[in-house]
């Protein structure tokens, strides 16, 4: 069978119709975690098929050209947290996939003349803090053990099934264990944990860090992906979940997927394609097929469908029972209490041509060349206080009067990505309401682009170049997200990753186990524990949990 690539280096598979099969596991949506779980699936023998509802494989981790010659990652935009067995165990390096380190973690932009570059290594972050507090240089050995510490027991938990309230006596002694390890923590990780599960990125980093530079830059990660203000309580969670990350086996370090995120996910449509999965692209589903009560197979949208013993659901929890499943199918408190989940991640994607690099006032380009900033990730949030009103603003007016910008200029470490001598910039912003106040819509396209406009000029304050050099731009508010990616709200994490919809409450109190309240159906994607971000732990963590029903291993 044939595997064509588009110019965008994303995998695409054209297949002859499978509706007159029965598989073992329809899988619905192509994203990153969908196709992890195929592969899993297929290797342990069960035979799988993907459903896509667009051209192309890869969910929201897709390489497209957005301007002729100007090629990026559309949606997720960097590296982090893909899980290390994922990448060993489907040999992902031999189906293709290269990651680049970053040369600097990130920089921050302070004013005219200050700034933070943060680059990796102790002694060399230490060097950097001091510049705004010799105190908070001593604090960081101490906060790095710290992170590290509850970080590990992150990655623990997060490629395990969280217990399942409510599962009874079984589901105690299939996490008897868990219990025993998190008891056998020391009492100042027990109050570790506590501190990050419940404060907010503000109040934890404050018992830690004097300057609102240093708070700031650590305060970041805690509002990524969290339509929050860093004064939120459960931000301190949302900053240690992207702290458990890493590239090439360097724990802490960030890094880029060489011809941008759709290698990954073409490298896993690759493994999954080896193991005997079929991939179809262009079918939508249009609806879970139900029979004596449990998951029969699906419906497509061009009115074929395709029957399985079993569906797992790629799509984030509040799609699937807002528009695959049928009312009758669950109880009516239980659907609405799918539909409940909070969604909005508050975020604005922009990917932009350049035909030069960014002048930092703060730091200036020599010759032009590019510096270490240039392949750091470059953020505008200098301040605790700039953090908060950016979320402010979005709560009152829709979007914020001086966004949270994170920009990338992945053309720095791979040049495939733009012409010679030209640059691609990924820009990440937040905050924006994930629905418009006042009547107003994102569907409009003069308020997505008002707003565009109010993020290249936050950029061009502090690199007075940036305006003049864009020569084109791609802008996707939250309604672009859910209109092309199927995220609800725009959520980039499948739901908000509040105390409320964690660990055995994600997606929701009960079906935390991946197993959904359908006989037969399964949730892959990262409304499902542990998350957000481009990990495939959702999809594979799923995966077991089918072939343990599936093949007979275990029942529920």
């Amino acid at each position: 069978m044939g595997v064509p690539e588009r110019d965008a280096g994303v995998l695409v598979q054209e297949v002859m119709s499978d509706s007159e099969k029965d598989y073992d596991v329809a899988i619905v949506g192509g994203g990153h975690n969908g196709l992890t779980a195929a592969a899993y699936l297929a290797r342990g023998g069960l035979s799988v098929i993907v459903l896509e509802r667009r051209d192309v494989v890869g969910g929201a981790a897709v390489t497209e050209e957005f301007h002729p010659g100007f090629r990026n990652s559309v949606a997720s935009y960097t590296v982090s947290l893909l899980n290390p067995l994922i990448i060993a165990e489907l040999e992902l390096v031999r189906h293709g996939l290269t990651i680049v380190e970053r040369p600097a973690a990130n920089f921050w932009p302070v004013d005219e003349k200050r700034f933070l570059l943060m680059p990796y290594g102790l002694a060399a972050r230490q060097k950097a803090i001091s510049q705004f507090s010799a105190a908070d240089a001593q604090s960081l050995p101490a906060y790095d053990a710290a992170l590290e510490r509850a970080a590990a027991i992150l990655r623990d938990l997060a490629g395990r099934t969280p217990p399942n309230a409510g599962g009874g006596w079984i589901e105690a002694i299939r996490h008897a264990g868990l219990g025993g390890r998190l008891a056998g923590l020391s009492l100042e990780d027990k109050r570790l944990l506590i501190d990050l599960f419940t404060k907010s990125a503000a109040d934890f980093l404050a018992g830690w860090f004097e300057s609102e530079v240093v708070r700031a830059a650590f305060a970041f990660d805690g509002i990524v992906g969290a339509y929050a203000a860093p004064s939120t309580p459960g931000t301190a969670y949302v900053l240690l979940h992207h702290c458990f990350g890493e590239v090439n086996g360097k724990a802490g370090v960030w890094g880029h997927a060489v011809r941008g995120m759709g290698a990954i996910t073409q490298a896993m449509a690759a493994a999954a394609l080896e193991a005997g999965a079929v991939i179809r692209t262009g079918a939508g589903v249009g609806e879970v097929i139900t029979a004596g009560g449990r998951a029969a197979g699906v419906r497509l949208t061009n009115g074929s469908s395709v029957r399985a013993r079993a569906v797992a659901a790629n799509v984030g929890p509040k799609l699937l029972f807002r528009d695959l499943i049928s009312p009758d199918a669950v109880p009516e408190d239980t659907r609405k209490a799918f539909l409940r989940q909070k969604t909005g991640s508050g975020t604005f994607r922009m990917n932009v041509a350049l035909a030069e690099l960014p002048d930092f006032t703060c730091r200036p380009t020599v010759d032009g060349a590019a510096g270490l900033q240039h392949g750091a990730g470059i953020i505008i949030g200098p301040t605790i206080d700039y953090l908060e009103m950016a979320y402010l603003d979005a709560r009152r007016d829709g979007w914020s009067r001086e966004p949270v910008v994170e920009m990338l200029i992945p053309s720095t470490l791979d040049a495939t990505l733009a012409p010679d001598g030209l640059h691609v910039a990924s820009l990440f912003v937040q905050h924006v309401a994930p629905r418009l106040p006042n009547g107003r819509t994102w569907s409009d396209a003069s308020e997505r682009e008002a707003f565009a406009d109010l993020v290249i000029e936050t950029v061009n304050r502090h690199a007075p170049n940036f305006k003049a050099s864009v020569i084109a731009r791609q802008s996707l508010s939250p309604w672009d997200l859910e209109e092309r990616f199927g995220l609800v709200d725009g959520d980039i994490f499948h739901g908000q990753m509040g105390l409320d919809q964690l660990f055995s409450a994600r997606p929701l109190l009960g079906y935390a186990d991946y197993r959904m309240p359908v006989e037969g159906l399964y949730l892959c994607g990262a409304g499902a524990h542990p998350g957000g971000g481009v990990t495939g732990l959702p999809g594979r963590n799923a995966a077991r949990e089918m072939l343990r029903d599936l093949r007979g291993r275990w029942r529920r």
